[in-house]
């Protein structure tokens, strides 16, 4: 076995059974056999050390549902990503309940972007997911949907840890096949629009420069018909271009797209490329 691999192994045992704070280093290189030497050769800490079983963990389920999207059929895709989600939790139960319980621990911001990082590659196999199932169906609540279904994962994973007895995954599977079948088909009011979700995107993970916004603005003034919006997009644009407008007539200008359902997002990327002026 690879040294690394070793170490990991041995202290997921640890970790386990004592928690990130109570093992220490010396506790792992004892239960691995090897020195304080060879495990400083493979981490450079053990916060470094638990950020990788962290992110190997995320890679594994992430690896896994992108298979099952990609592989299952359609009338067990649903099912698969439910059962596979919770038998793999329930396999690492120990772990994910220290992790849960110190994650404060390694609460840094390495850490924080790894969870954004594997959160949007979840949702984005789930937006797959859904797209295929229900098409159409869904095209105005689809993003809603992918919140619904993470809920579920969430909040039906707490029984975990308060269940004495093992629990049924293939019955909780089939009930939540069957809560997000009717959810699909009986929603209708939609909540988080794709423009929310682009702007939720952008202040998690994106700088858009300046010619990225002039490249926004073209493709959404090509699918608006003539309207306020549209002019003040037209503007916005040669601003952006070729500077002439005040700051309190660029304002206004943002304030007339603000509140046009396809612009909101625009809007927002255009008020903090502007925010020094303002």
């Amino acid at each position: 076995m690879i040294k690394k691999q070793l170490i990991m192994e041995k202290a997921l045992e640890l970790f386990a059974k004592q928690g990130f704070e109570a093992t220490s280093v010396q506790q792992i290189t004892d239960h691995c056999g090897i020195s304080k030497g060879a495990f400083y050769l493979s981490f450079k800490s053990k916060d470094e050390l638990i950020l990788t079983l962290i992110d190997h963990f995320m890679m594994q389920i992430t690896s896994d549902i992108d298979h099952i999207v990609k592989t299952s059929k359609d009338d067990r895709l649903l099912y698969d990503i439910y059962y596979a989600s919770y038998s793999y939790f329930y396999k690492h139960l120990d772990f994910a309940k220290i992790f849960i319980k110190e994650q404060s621990q390694t609460f840094n911001n390495e850490f924080i972007l790894k969870m954004r990082y594997y959160d949007k590659l979840h949702e984005k196999a789930i937006l797959t997911m859904i797209e295929r199932l229900y098409g159409e169906e869904v095209k105005h609540t689809k993003y809603d949907l992918i919140y619904c279904i993470k809920a579920f994962m969430k909040m039906y994973g707490e029984l975990f840890f308060s269940e004495h007895e093992p629990l049924d995954f293939h019955l909780l599977a089939e009930s939540l096949v069957e809560k997000t079948n009717i959810l699909a088909k009986y929603m209708t009011i939609s909540f988080v629009s794709e423009d929310y979700r682009k702007l939720n995107e952008y202040t998690s993970n994106e700088v858009v420069t300046k010619e990225k916004l002039v490249e926004i603005i073209n493709q959404k003034i090509e699918e608006m018909e003539e309207s306020i919006e549209k002019e003040s997009l037209i503007l916005l644009k040669e601003q952006l271009t070729e500077p002439t407008l005040s700051p309190a007539i660029v304002k206004g200008l943002i304030e007339n797209i603000r509140n046009h359902p396809h612009c909101k997002w625009i809007s927002y990327l255009l008020g903090d490329y502007y925010k020094s002026i303002f």
